[in-house]
């Protein structure tokens, strides 16, 4: 039986991927263009060889303690359905159940960062923030931030500009603290970025190419 949060992958499409990002990867001139697909999905592999063995069960709406399972939540201004176990965090949900696979899933205890989205605006981890808590409430991922013609957020743009990320894993948790600071202050020191960007660890050491990459969107 497939585990809820632990999806299968088929080994073929994982090699194919596999190869076809790192000949990017590797192509001279290519590597903005690699940058621009992991800032603006939050996928470093393509997703479309994941089956999640999940669905909302209509069928078993709550469970002992009165706890309703089959809840709505908004997720980048959509209204998505979703069955949820009482001690389920954001983190799973968005990933392996609503699909969003840009969330990443770094340390899993709320020290990386990887995993930040904001809600109503202010930055959380994900991995331990409990999805019911998020009822009634304002979700945005990386995936949100991209507007319908295609338009990336200044930050993202500014991101590949600056070839911010190098393997780009916490790209998404950097972006979405970066979205956040801007919203709240437009134009914040070199000092205050770093403040607010202080809880996303960059294993590649990336920090002052993250850095500068918010200063020019905040110059946007």
């Amino acid at each position: 039986m497939t585990d809820l949060f632990h999806p299968t992958r088929s080994h073929t499409t994982s090699v194919h991927e596999t190869s076809t990002l790192d000949s990017l990867a590797r192509t001279p001139g290519s590597r903005r263009q690699f940058i621009k697909g992991v800032i603006a999905s939050g996928a470093v592999a393509s997703s479309a060889g994941f089956v999640f063995g999940c669905s909302p069960d209509s069928s078993a709406p709550t469970v002992a303690g009165g706890v309703e399972r089959l809840v709505t939540l908004n997720v980048n201004g959509q209204a998505r359905p979703v069955d949820v176990l009482p001690n389920e965090t954001l983190a799973m949900t968005l990933r392996y159940k609503l699909g969003l696979t840009g969330t990443k899933l770094g340390c899993d205890r709320g020290e990386c960062g990887a995993c930040t989205v904001n809600i109503d605006g202010v930055t959380h981890y994900s991995c331990s923030t409990l999805t019911h808590s998020v009822r009634g409430r304002q979700v945005l991922t990386v995936e949100g931030l991209e507007s319908a013609d295609g338009t990336l957020h200044p930050v993202q743009q500014a991101m590949i500009d600056e070839l911010g990320p190098q393997c780009g894993f916490c790209t998404p948790g950097q972006v979405m603290s970066a979205v956040a600071l801007l919203d709240s202050n437009p134009s914040p020191t070199r000092e205050e970025v770093r403040h607010a960007m202080s809880g996303n660890l960059c294993r590649c050491g990336a920090y002052d190419h993250y850095l500068n990459s918010v200063m020019r969107a905040a110059k946007v």
